[in-house]
């Protein structure tokens, strides 16, 4: 009877101990965490052919090629001063109870929107950069396009710096990765310009999203992408209730060399027809409504050239030269549309701790329109920024 006691007493001992010991999926907490940068922008511009636009206006931030004013009288120049582009990151991760890991982000800072002004407080709305979850390999939410490369992106006191021909684009989007590959579905938006010429028309009537397909890859000290874009362009020309459609495609590509010692080249090039907003901040616009009603895509290019040269361990400078044009119809899309953009700058960025960094950089813009006449604006801007 002793025996038989014992004997159970280890079994249950025994299955005890398996049951503890077995491995237990769990939902783990979230793990949060807060960063940002604090940022003062002062700069003064000189507008060459043209006066200067108001405070608000969004060419007042920071550079965007297409604002350029061109074929009036020279203006005084006008000095800026904001913290606007100071910014928040709020990231999660969190390990689920099936074992994955998922990560989400939330960005935010104050720059474009038009809540606010300079007179007395210099109070500006938060607006919403990026807001995506990262789960397997898929990334779902709003982030940037799957057909820009951000790793060739130039150090620089302006807020974009290589803008004129290189693509920038964030927006709503499904984006799958494996290894070197990934492909995503993301916002469709078409820019129109009316027959004739005018302002620009934005379609809302998109269905078929915008599908993307990259290439990413690293030999030695080069890194490249390649990225390829195919798109849907739709606006109700007549009003009729049926859209008028045309297709759209873009390339680019864009690396990265390291020379060694903080030292870079960077480079891209675009090309395609009708993948307009993608390129310089919506430079040239997706289509163009012809004669007949229909949509007619327009081509664009872009290029953007960087070099970083570190002086020393804290100090170091880039050069940046950025240029977008577009092959228009003057036929169809006038005199007065933007033929070309271009910007040079040149910048020297001192950081005596890691995490705070001081900037001064001199850059000149031109944008030239289809009659010839161009416009050109000089801007000396100064940074100083704390990253946390």
């Amino acid at each position: 009877m002793l025996h038989n006691k014992l004997q159970k007493s280890l079994i249950a001992s025994a299955v005890l101990g398996a049951i503890v010991s077995a491995p237990v999926m769990a939902d783990e907490g979230p793990t949060w965490k807060f960063s940002g940068y604090v940022k003062l922008d002062a700069f003064a511009s000189d507008y060459g052919d043209g006066t200067a636009p108001a405070s608000g206006f969004i060419g007042r931030q920071f550079y965007i090629p297409s604002t350029t004013p061109v074929g009036g009288q020279g203006d005084d120049p006008v000095t800026d001063i904001h913290a606007r582009q100071s910014r928040f990151f709020f990231d999660v991760n969190q390990k689920l109870d099936n074992g994955k890991d998922i990560s989400a982000r939330i960005e935010i800072d104050f720059l474009t929107v038009p809540v606010g002004d300079e007179r007395i407080t210099n109070s500006y709305a938060p607006r919403l950069r990026q807001a995506y979850i990262k789960y397997d390999n898929w990334l779902i939410g709003q982030a940037w396009s799957n057909f820009q490369d951000l790793s060739i992106l130039p150090e620089s006191v302006d807020f974009v710096g290589a803008t004129d021909g290189m693509i920038f684009m964030r927006q709503p989007q499904v984006r799958y990765t494996s290894g070197s590959w990934s492909f995503s579905l993301e916002n469709p938006e078409t820019t129109v310009t009316p027959n004739g010429g005018g302002g620009r028309i934005t379609s809302s009537d998109g269905l078929m999203p915008d599908f993307t397909a990259k290439y990413s890859g690293k030999s030695g000290n080069l890194s490249y992408s390649i990225a390829g874009l195919v798109r849907q362009l739709a606006y109700d020309v007549d009003g009729d209730g049926s859209d008028e459609t045309a297709g759209g495609f873009g390339v680019n590509f864009a690396a990265k060399y390291v020379l060694g010692n903080g030292n870079d080249i960077r480079f891209s090039a675009s090309t395609g027809s009708g993948f307009g907003r993608y390129l310089g901040l919506n430079t040239f616009n997706g289509a163009v409504i012809d004669a007949n009603g229909d949509l007619e895509t327009i081509d664009s290019q872009g290029i953007t050239f960087a070099y970083r040269h570190q002086w020393n361990e804290k100090t170091r400078s880039n050069f940046v030269y950025s240029r977008g044009w577009a092959d228009n119809d003057t036929g169809l899309l006038g005199n007065a549309v933007t033929k070309s953009t271009q910007r040079i700058g040149f910048n020297v960025m001192h950081s005596p701790a890691k995490n705070v960094t001081f900037g001064a950089e001199l850059s000149q813009a031109t944008r030239e329109i289809e009659s010839g006449v161009d416009g050109d604006m000089t801007r000396l801007h100064f940074m100083a920024m704390y990253s946390f």
